[in-house]
């Protein structure tokens, strides 16, 4: 008696531990959409954390381990990760999530791409060919790519597709609603200048229609110079009439945006790029919550 009770938990755990999706992302915000479609079905994983850039990470035994159990790799794409994932795919050897092959999921794939150039010059700094890579910045790209990812998931795990589809639906009705609400807040910010250390947040402005003015770095991936932001201070002028904000990202350093946030006293602006990039963007919401209050906060 006691031994066919126990086989049953044992067969029905071991059903639940292989109906689980094991799901490995690039960047944090891909794994917090997973776990919010997926619920307690999805264990997810991230190869980044919101204060390391991910244009470059390494390629640790820890991160090829993870890739090698998982079901599904959900990464930017559009060569964020050109530098790194490779290596990983190649070492962790999991050919269901090579590029192709339905473990591999693109982010970027599903919504249109901006500052897509029309010549590709590495003289012109670090480039992105299929264009920006950065599109968790605008929240109605995350809507796109949620659908996407629901479809995605439930094609992996058909056993549990209804679970994913609830999911996806709960996760649309709630960020359609937040969406209207941070528009109606974000009003008032629209046609306001910035001046951006990366081109980071082109998303962002296209969403709020901000106007990007110019960049720390002077070409894209190169450091600010002494001689680039004496420019700037020229162009922006003592008084900080041409632009209402600098902006960069938590893994990206103060000193050039301190240093002339300063001497134009424009405010100088740490926003995260994705979750966990601040105390309170603890989840996508509040991502974009925190965004829109610290933006907010030095409007006024």
């Amino acid at each position: 008696m006691h031994r066919c009770f126990f086989l049953a938990l044992f067969l029905i755990s071991a059903s639940h531990s292989q109906a689980d999706l094991r799901v490995f992302t690039c960047e944090p915000e891909w794994s917090a959409l997973a776990v919010e479609i997926g619920g307690e079905l999805v264990k997810s994983s991230s190869a980044t954390h919101a204060l390391q850039d991910p244009h470059y990470i390494q390629a640790r035994p820890s991160l090829i381990a993870k890739l090698r159990r998982a079901d599904l790799l959900i990464c930017s794409g559009a060569e964020l990760e050109i530098g790194w994932l490779p290596k990983l795919l190649s070492k962790a050897n999991n050919p269901a999530l090579r590029p192709g092959n339905s473990g591999y999921f693109e982010a970027s794939s599903f919504v249109p791409r901006l500052d897509v150039p029309t010549l590709v010059d590495r003289a012109k700094g670090d480039m992105h060919p299929q264009g920006n890579p950065h599109v968790q910045a605008n929240p109605h790209n995350i809507l796109i790519i949620a659908q996407a990812l629901t479809e995605r998931m439930a094609a992996l795990d058909p056993a549990n597709a209804g679970h994913y589809h609830q999911g996806g639906a709960d996760f649309l009705g709630r960020w359609q609603q937040a969406v209207t609400a941070w528009q109606d807040r974000a009003a008032v910010l629209r046609g306001k200048r910035v001046v951006a250390h990366h081109k980071s947040w082109v998303y962002l402005q296209d969403w709020l229609q901000l106007e990007e003015v110019a960049t720390l770095e002077p070409i894209p991936g190169v450091p600010p110079t002494a001689k680039h932001l004496g420019e700037l201070l020229r162009i922006l002028g003592a008084e900080g009439d041409g632009a209402a904000f600098i902006i960069r990202a938590p893994y990206q350093s103060d000193k050039a945006s301190t240093w002339l946030s300063e001497r134009t006293r424009i405010p100088a602006l740490l926003l995260p790029l994705t979750v966990g990039g601040s105390a309170g963007a603890t989840d996508l919401f509040s991502l974009f919550d925190d965004i829109l209050n610290r933006l907010l906060e030095a409007e006024q």
